[in-house]
């Protein structure tokens, strides 16, 4: 794993935010300022999903990009972090390896928390070795609009759900299905995702509409 420039050893808690981040937005930010802070992390990282498993009938944008966006998103913070871990992993991303290997790197003192919206918790049962990723981290969904986390048990069964541990958070109701619409339709997204990121997707060209009608992921290949 990447050297991402402070010092693994030592850390009591490390928040875990993962997802496609096409784009990252304030929803994502604000889950984690929030869930930081009440939890006392000691650093949050960002991994944005290298080919996640649950997103095959859509075409992502390139690792480059969306590892840029989350670049220019946690820039402003000192104890963020964003790791290629997933970017560099071929095949599908899958959280469990990632957990495992972050686990590697600060030892067995240290606790993982993964941070998830509720979307992601109420389809847990659907991944890839849930059991596993609920042993290895402390599981926290925050409340996402629209999504009703008090359906956890009756989704998950209770043994599951009893570890999953709710956090409200008032999160803006954005999404990148949003954001992407938005962009194609030539609206404005600045109120949906930070101005760095807004300004690198219209200099990037994403999420621009094709000739043909339909949303791109870039105007230009990456070179």
């Amino acid at each position: 794993m990447e050297n991402l420039g402070f010092e693994w050893a030592g850390m009591q808690r490390l928040g875990v935010l993962g997802g496609t981040f096409d784009p990252i937005h304030y929803g994502h930010i604000t889950a984690a300022a929030a869930v930081s802070e009440r939890l006392a992390l000691d650093r949050v990282v960002f991994i944005p999903a290298g080919q996640p498993p649950h997103k095959t009938g859509r075409q992502i944008s390139s690792a480059s990009h969306r590892l840029m966006m989350c670049l220019l998103a946690t820039a402003a913070r000192a104890d963020w972090s964003v790791s290629r871990v997933e970017l560099s992993r071929a095949g599908s991303s899958y959280t469990i390896q990632t957990l495992e290997q972050l686990r590697s790197r600060v030892g067995p003192d240290c606790e993982l928390v993964f941070i998830a919206g509720a979307d992601m918790a109420l389809d847990l049962v659907n991944w890839y070795r849930p059991d596993a990723i609920l042993q290895e981290a402390r599981f926290v969904a925050v409340q996402r609009p629209g999504y009703d986390l008090s359906r956890l048990a009756d989704v998950l069964g209770a043994a599951r759900a009893k570890r999953v541990e709710r956090v409200t958070v008032d999160t803006p109701d954005v999404s990148g299905t949003e954001i992407r619409q938005r962009v194609a339709d030539g609206r404005p997204i600045t109120e949906l995702t930070l101005s760095g990121v807004a300004a690198y997707i219209d200099a990037a060209g994403l999420y621009a509409r094709t000739d043909h009608g339909t949303l791109t992921a870039a105007k230009r290949e990456d070179r």
